[in-house]
């Protein structure tokens, strides 16, 4: 039995997180995570808030904080918020934790010491009027080659190409909109990624069939565009400092600029794919910690991450497609070069070091818009974690969410689709399920799971129809496919519902109380297993299910047959309806939402 290695993308440490967010990464990784450890697999869970960056040091700047200060703060609002969603993280780690530090300076040394990062004098943009360099992305102007007017200088947002700042058609400052800027010389470290081309287009192929078309075709994009050589390096004071005078010399004998790198820090996207790393080695830290040890050895968190230990694991990401051309080229970059050596004759062979695990299953998702225009933190359109906190439980949040995944195509929201879908998945089938046989067992079997009575042929046939549909709910949570996942679960409490239709237990009881007992004991074990299957979509809710039944909560993934899974409750167990589940979203809260977020003006 393999273990299971998740990661998400770590959300940016600079605000509070939209719907968007949850959709492309973490929410999608939690139902999976919970999904492997309710089916026994020992499953590791990895986030943390990316934290480095200039949008990181003019936040801290206009909240009058250090960064340092700044980002522990967010970082302790960013992890609330995601527990109260239910997100059950393992651990929710911080890029700028002193592991991340000493692993990215790490994997850059052995970079130059292998010859795959090597020192240009770059032209860098500096603004007059905010006296500083600009990072690529405080660059802003026309795309080139689309069109976009509000381009950053490192990608456009817009056809998701990779640009540079003097690419742009009329860069301005983004701190202040100067367009009085100008260009310096600066030494900076680059990562040879032209080197890997050839390697990571191999890799990818391989992966044709079994990511999503998505990822393979935007990863495909770039290396057919040309895959071009990445500044690894940054003017800025707030990040991981280069440290270069701890590295050997390059095969050319070569030793880094001391002089010339001094002060600079790495840039953000080399070092937060490293967090994921670092995050596990956080994680081996607090449990040792936890345990009154000292500091994790490197076996208790390598051992996820470094072959031949982590040969069993299998490493599974989550990201929206914007993330996907950083993890399907940038950080396996990193990964490869440090795991391998390249001959003169352009043949590889393993690095003498033990090398480091390259994702198995990268699951990418499209964008979820707010009515047909984008989530925006920085101009605050739409649902924001902290508001849909305000007006909802987050089941409400979780099951919508997933339902509506944007999997092979971006997803809208709308307050009056999300009233719809929730009203009749979670009030009318389940909750309503639940409450109808809960409160019939405690009018007329005195709230106990009562003895007595033969399934028929309309327990045999719900047998079976419950076998297949967690046959095919276990399927499409495997194959990571939560559309389908979700559609399965609905059909599998509407099976419920038809089922005590059909059985009439309120009539059955009136002429043949043992009919009417093997019906109710039927419809409670199906209570129980609602509770144990929804617990990855709706953990809030499937945990009062299950205290309504008694059973343990999170309970095990039900395998057998369904005469079996249907008949765990022992006979005189005492059970409760819960209070209700879901109240139904009225018309009138959705007036109240739309004026409040915005609707289709939000376009």
């Amino acid at each position: 039995m393999s273990r299971i290695l998740i990661t998400s993308a770590l959300p940016y440490i600079n605000g509070i997180k939209h719907l968007g967010t949850l959709a492309g990464s973490m929410l999608p990784a939690d139902v999976y995570a919970r999904f492997q450890r309710s089916r026994g697999r020992e499953t590791l869970y990895i986030c943390a808030t990316d934290e480095h960056g200039t949008p990181t040091e003019l936040a801290a700047a206009a909240a009058g904080q250090d960064p340092s200060t700044f980002c522990q703060l967010q970082h302790d609002v960013q992890y609330d918020l995601g527990r109260k969603f239910g997100l059950s993280w393992d651990h929710f780690g911080r890029s700028s934790s002193p592991q991340n530090h000493k692993l990215t300076q790490r994997f850059a040394r052995e970079l130059w010491e292998a010859g795959f990062i090597e020192e240009r004098i770059t032209q860098q943009v500096y603004s007059n009027a905010d006296k500083r360099f600009l990072p690529d992305r405080y660059v802003i102007g026309t795309c080139p080659h689309c069109g976009y007017t509000a381009a950053r200088g490192d990608q456009c947002e817009n056809c998701t190409r990779v640009l540079d700042p003097a690419d742009l058609i009329s860069p301005r400052s983004a701190v202040s909109g100067s367009d009085d800027i100008e260009i310096r010389d600066s030494k900076h470290l680059f990562l040879r990624q032209s080197v890997f081309s050839d390697k990571l287009r191999g890799w990818i192929d391989s992966k044709k069939g079994e990511w999503p078309l998505l990822v393979t075709s935007i990863a495909l994009k770039w290396l057919d565009e040309g895959l071009q050589d990445r500044g690894i390096t940054r003017d800025l004071e707030w990040g991981v400092p280069v440290n270069a005078w701890e590295w050997g010399p390059n095969p050319k004998g070569e030793t880094p600029d001391i002089e010339g790198l001094a002060g600079k820090v790495f840039y953000v996207w080399f070092d937060a794919p490293i967090e994921y790393i670092a995050a596990t080695w956080e994680w081996a830290d607090a449990k040792a910690l936890e345990a009154g040890r000292g500091p994790a050895e490197d076996a208790e968190w390598e051992r996820w991450w470094r072959q031949p230990a982590a040969s069993d694991v299998n490493y599974v990401q989550f990201m929206g497609k914007d993330n996907v051309p950083f993890h399907t080229v940038g950080f396996p970059c990193t990964l490869i070069g440090v795991n391998e050596r390249q001959n003169d004759d352009g043949s590889w062979q393993p690095a003498s070091n033990a090398p480091w695990k390259l994702v198995d299953e990268l699951k990418g998702f499209n964008w979820l818009d707010y009515y047909g225009g984008k989530f925006s933190t920085s101009q605050q359109r739409g649902v924001f974690m902290d508001q849909a906190l305000e007006l909802l439980p987050p089941d409400y949040w979780r099951w919508w969410v997933t339902a509506n995944a944007p999997e092979t195509s971006d997803a809208t929201f709308t307050w009056e689709q999300f009233q719809a879908q929730v009203n009749a998945d979670l009030a009318d089938v389940l909750g309503n399920f639940v409450n109808r046989i809960l409160k019939f067992t405690e009018t007329r079997f005195e709230g106990l799971v009562p003895a007595g009575g033969e399934p028929a042929e309309l327990e045999t046939k719900l047998y079976a129809d419950v076998d297949a549909k967690l046959a095919e709910l276990a399927e499409h949570l495997e194959s990571r496919e939560f559309r389908k996942s979700t559609t399965a679960l609905r059909q599998l409490w509407v099976l419920g519902n038809q089922y005590l239709t059909e059985a009439a237990p309120w009539t059955a009881i009136k002429t043949d109380p043992a009919r009417a007992a093997i019906v109710v004991r039927t419809g409670l074990n199906l209570v129980a297993l609602f509770a144990k299957v929804s617990e990855p979509f709706i953990p809030f809710a499937a945990e009062k299910i299950a205290m309504g039944v008694g059973e343990e909560f999170p309970g095990v993934w039900p395998t057998g047959q369904g005469a079996a899974i249907l008949d765990i409750l022992p006979a005189g167990r005492k059970v409760e309806a819960p209070e209700v589940l879901f109240k139904k979203v009225e018309n009138e809260q959705v007036v109240e939402w739309v004026a409040r977020f915005g609707g289709t003006e939000a376009a």
